[in-house]
């Protein structure tokens, strides 16, 4: 990953995972971008994908936890009902 600057335990925030994603998403429509590069680019992004669905379930179970009255107001739609039921 690119010079990010990094959260004090060393690993990057969901915020700038999705960064990166977005950056992942410029370099692959830029049509310089070569077909391996796009390839490991593709590969790196769903890697980051997966990392911030896990921490979204873990975010989302936290507040459950916390506060269990909130946790029921949260708008669920399918593709977020999909990110947080899946059990990965």
């Amino acid at each position: 990953m690119a010079s990010h600057s990094l959260k004090s335990s060393g690993t990057p925030s969901i915020e700038e995972l999705i960064s990166r994603l977005e950056e992942i998403t410029s370099n692959i429509e830029n049509p310089e971008t070569g077909i391996e590069s796009s390839i490991g680019l593709y590969e790196e992004g769903l890697s980051i994908a997966e990392t911030c669905k896990k921490r979204l379930q873990e975010a989302r179970k936290k507040i459950e936890v916390i506060n269990p009255e909130l946790a029921k107001t949260l708008h669920e739609t399918p593709r977020t009902k999909d990110l947080f039921d899946s059990e990965s």
